[in-house]
């Protein structure tokens, strides 16, 4: 079948939560990817859904306390449709920062080294949050199963070349032939100018690594700073990150890199220098000339979802909900001016 009544291009968990919304709403989807499903950023990424960071731009808040209410139906959902787990690792984030925010009130050294043993407070004040995580590689491995039996059609490592308007909808040239749709959206992360050369999107590369740690000294709360995060994955494995470098596509991993990021989270939270490195990766996360995500409608038929950056997990079902609303000709649950396209154009326009 070469019709649907939506297509996207990207597999991510921007493209396949949004197509989990339109199916849920009658719709029929097909969804394209270039490699394989959650492959990308959204393998890549640490399952932090870090909606109480102060550091988050202000213009995330209403999308991120959208996303994060969904978040419980969403796992229940991919879930059950796949028959694969998709544990919650943590609950809580010990926090570190320079200087306190507003309004908020620093935890007790006792407290903090309750949750995270041995970590290194020096020169920080340190902040509780309400915060979970997961392993993104359960997510990877769980949302294309649950996407395929929930009646996405997934063709995967067959990549959209173009898109071009029609009377009828939106037609796709694809690596397997032409294909036509209803509606079209662009998901394709860090690749979505391919399709778009105006967007103002590159990749932010980023190493990360998996370490393992022998011993009783453990903890079971992500501790996090501005300058690194250690994040537990149970079995006494944790998820150091990241880098964040424009260094384009550029797959290979940097030893060098990897060493100094291992440094900075050993620094952080000591006990960890006795961890060894079992793992390595590099992610390429979409990131737009402001680091908020472009979310917009570009022609009567086409949208586009990119410039998630490092919030791409946790955004994600709020984007998918909300794009679902939009594509079916509904209003949209919350505010979408942040997100919109035309903001590039204004903004260089004043200067």
């Amino acid at each position: 079948m070469n019709r649907a009544d939506v297509a996207i291009a990207g597999a991510g968990i921007i493209g396949l939560a949004t197509a989990l919304e339109l199916t849920a709403a009658g719709c029929s989807v097909t969804v394209f990817d270039q490699s394989e499903a959650m492959s990308e950023a959204s393998r890549a990424a640490a399952g932090m859904l870090a909606g109480a960071d102060p550091e988050n731009p202000a213009e995330l808040r209403e999308l991120a306390s959208l996303s994060l209410a969904l978040y419980p139906e969403f796992l229940s959902r991919i879930e059950s449709l796949s028959a694969k787990k998709i544990p919650i690792r943590t609950t809580r984030t010990v926090l570190g920062v320079r200087a306190l925010p507003r309004g908020t009130k620093a935890v007790s050294e006792t407290e903090v080294q309750s949750l995270a043993p041995g970590a290194n407070t020096h020169g920080r004040e340190f902040l509780l949050l309400a915060e979970q995580s997961f392993d993104a590689w359960d997510l990877a491995e769980a949302l294309p199963a649950a996407a395929r039996a929930g009646g996405i059609e997934l063709r995967e490592r067959t990549a959209v070349l173009s898109v071009h308007g029609a009377a009828s909808g939106a037609e796709l040239v694809t690596a397997a032939g032409s294909f036509s749709a209803g509606a079209f959206l662009n998901a394709c992360g860090a690749w979505a100018p391919n399709l778009d050369r105006a967007l103002p999107v590159v990749p932010r590369k980023g190493h990360m690594l998996t370490a393992e740690l022998p011993g009783e000294v453990q903890m079971q709360c992500v501790l996090r700073t501005p300058q690194v995060y250690v994040v537990p994955r149970g079995g006494n494995r944790y998820t150091v990150g990241p880098t964040v470098e424009d260094a384009g596509f550029d797959r290979n991993v940097d030893p060098l890199r990897i060493q100094e990021l291992f440094s900075r989270a050993v620094e952080l939270w000591p006990p960890l220098r006795d961890a060894s490195i079992t793992e390595t990766w590099v992610g390429f996360r979409p990131g737009s000339d402001d680091g908020l995500p472009i979310i917009d409608q570009t022609v009567d038929c086409c949208w586009v979802a990119t410039g998630h950056f490092k919030n791409g997990i946790m955004l994600g079902p709020g984007t998918g909900r909300i794009l679902s609303q939009w594509m079916r000709g509904q209003q949209p649950g919350i505010d979408l001016s942040p997100f919109r396209f035309g903001r590039f154009a204004t903004s260089a326009a004043a200067s």
